[in-house]
């Protein structure tokens, strides 16, 4: 018996496990610490009445042998696939086909299992700083010398920019916006260039959109299916984790139109049978919760909690503002994306910031090479701890 050798080519820990690891030994060696994690992306809102109703209904028709469900259909109910399509696209002058859309348990399932579809000699293409598991999956599944990392910086508005004419292009994009970790958006005229790019090439954009729903500003796309061109070269991946706090839940969904052709293959039919076969679906009960997200009192009630998280983004990114920190990110996105002063590393600023202030960040490192200098900060906590959170960082830095 082998390995998967391409395991070993992988850091040795996944960045939020060592964010967790370091924190509890912290906790362990100071347990009159009073610690605030502003680090992983995890909600702290309850779901909402909506959604929880939803659910003990669902649960009641599982002990009824008359509305009992078993396994689901391989894509998702057409109740709650049908809502999708409804709200999120024709809503927005898309159009799409319910049988390009497929349910999932969540953005990250999906982004690291849709490399199963593809050559593993497909050069790839990522930001840095960047989500970690568009690297990782890839290196799994023996790309690690296929990777083509595109740098963000400050200069550049921590936006990749569209490989020049003369390059080699990739065959793969991954693109996120609202962007983990830095916060950036993408404008309309901007995603229309990778577009023009994918389609002018060949090439597949992989497009996370896992954080629409921060977007306030209607004329920022919140799909990258508003661009014309798209169906062509795109498949979107989103989730319900922070549009409606199921990261303990789990759903999310990817849509794949039948318009995205490669090798003579429709890529909708290829990811349909790696579905069939490699996932059993998403819960009932959680199908049913999906749904219920989209009735007006749940758009209602999930708007609430997400205006909540905008505040505590907009109150970490001026709160650190006004402690003499240059900051990114906070508007459109949980996420602040923080520089840290010189002579810091982002790790030993993470122990700093922990040791002086019992706050616990995510290293700009942890997200690649260029997020050496920064620090995440997110606004999934609660309003008190938020506060609080900022009150030290200002009094210990502010000087």
């Amino acid at each position: 018996m082998k390995i998967n050798k391409n395991f070993l080519d992988l850091e040795e820990s996944y960045l939020f496990s060592t964010v967790n690891k370091k924190t509890r030994e912290f906790i362990a060696s100071h347990p009159e610490a009073d610690v605030i994690k502003l680090s992983i992306g995890d909600v702290t809102k309850p779901l909402c009445p909506a959604v929880i109703d939803a659910m003990h209904k669902a649960v009641d028709e599982m002990a009824d042998e008359k509305t009992f469900r078993g396994y689901p259909p391989e894509q998702g109910y057409d109740f709650v696939r049908q809502k999708i399509l409804e709200n999120d696209y024709l809503a927005r002058g898309i159009d799409l086909q319910l049988d390009e859309i497929f349910l999932s348990d969540g953005a990250k399932s999906d982004c690291g299992n849709i490399g199963d579809i593809f050559a593993a000699d497909n050069t790839v293409a990522i930001c840095d700083p960047v989500y970690p598991v568009y690297i990782d999956t890839n290196i799994m599944n023996g790309r690690k010398d296929k990777i083509m990392l595109m740098n963000c910086t400050e200069e550049t508005g921590f936006l990749p920019e569209v490989p020049a004419a003369a390059s080699k292009a990739p065959d793969i994009i991954y693109l996120c916006f609202p962007n983990n970790p830095t916060g950036a958006v993408a404008s309309m005229e901007y995603l229309k260039k990778w577009v023009d790019y994918a389609n002018a090439h060949h090439s597949l954009i992989l497009y996370d959109s896992a954080y629409e729903a921060f977007i306030t500003d209607p004329a920022i796309p919140k799909s990258i299916y508003e661009i014309d061109g798209a169906k062509t070269c795109a498949i979107e991946l989103r989730s319900f984790s922070k549009t409606a706090g199921f990261t303990g839940v789990r759903c999310g969904y990817t849509v794949v139109p039948h318009k995205l052709v490669f090798d003579g293959t429709e890529l909708n039919k290829l990811w349909f049978r790696r579905q069939s076969t490699k996932f059993n679906g998403v819960s009932y009960i959680t199908q049913k919760a999906a749904e219920a997200v989209y009735s007006a009192e749940g758009q209602k009630q999930i708007q609430q909690n997400l205006s909540f998280y905008r505040e505590n983004a907009k109150l970490i990114f001026e709160g650190v503002k006004a402690a003499g920190f240059k900051a990114f990110g906070g508007e459109h996105s949980p996420y602040v994306w923080l520089k840290i002063p010189q002579g810091f590393t982002s790790w030993s600023f993470f122990d700093e910031l922990l040791a002086k202030c019992n706050v616990v960040g995510t290293p700009g490192s942890g997200f690649g090479k260029m997020g050496e200098g920064y620090l995440r900060l997110t606004g999934f906590g609660s309003r008190e701890r938020t506060i609080e959170a900022i009150e030290r960082i200002k009094k210990t830095f502010g000087k």
